[in-house]
């Protein structure tokens, strides 16, 4: 089998794992975490940051890759952001249009995006890599960049360390997920491959709402140049 055939197999996989595992959970995934960011002010300060630069008239909207429920989306709503989620569970979605009726929910894939080049403003994975094989990632942050317009901003949460986990039970179900933590200067490179320039970093510990086998937390800042 050839390396392309074997990305496109692991691709595959991760890809079914991932969306029968969150319509499994999305109802109680929603109600779990709903008010989550309320008690998370590191968290919210990443938000408004990413916010600020991308209410610039004319900048374009800003996608919200792997929205799951829509709490995200709707935070940044209220920050001002011309937002919208777009996540690979149909169920998630569902919930979603169910719990922010206003709001624009799409179905798809972050390594397939149904966005024209150039078309977004900013795009925020607010943990949405966290269950990406490796391999993957270089071809996800370069979908990212291919959707943002020069200038773009893009906003990464991810679990920051070197392990991967495999869950499977959670939020009351069984599962069989992967969970990936990955070095933060790992990911800077692979966004820099891809042209995004990583303007800002906070990595922080696990806070009272986390078990510390949770590890830290990193958020990266980062921009599409206007020549790339």
């Amino acid at each position: 089998m050839t390396e392309a055939a074997d990305e496109a197999t692991t691709e595959a996989s991760y890809l079914r794992a991932t969306r029968t595992a969150y319509d499994t959970v999305a109802v109680a995934y929603e109600a779990l975490l709903r008010d989550e960011l309320s008690a998370k002010p590191l968290d919210r300060a990443m938000l408004a940051a990413f916010a600020e630069s991308v209410r610039t008239p004319g900048t374009g909207p800003v996608a919200d890759l792997g929205c799951g429920p829509g709490r995200v989306t709707a935070h940044l709503r209220a920050l001002g952001v011309d937002a919208f989620g777009v996540d690979l569970s149909p169920e998630m979605v569902a919930v979603a249009r169910r719990t922010y009726p206003g709001l624009r929910f799409d179905e798809g894939s972050m390594t397939g995006l149904d966005l024209a080049d150039g078309s977004l403003g900013g795009v925020v994975a607010w943990y949405s890599t966290v269950h990406t094989p490796p391999e993957l990632l270089p071809a996800v942050f370069a979908e990212c960049h291919r959707v943002l317009a020069p200038g773009g901003r893009m906003l990464l949460a991810f679990k920051a360390g070197a392990q991967r986990r495999h869950l499977v039970h959670g939020y009351g179900h069984d599962l069989s997920l992967d969970v990936y933590w990955m070095p933060p200067d790992q990911i800077a490179d692979l966004m820099g491959r891809a042209g995004l320039v990583v303007d800002a970093r906070m990595v922080r510990e696990p806070d009272a709402s986390e078990k510390p086998r949770q590890g830290r937390q990193a958020f990266f800042l980062a921009r599409k140049t206007d020549g790339s």
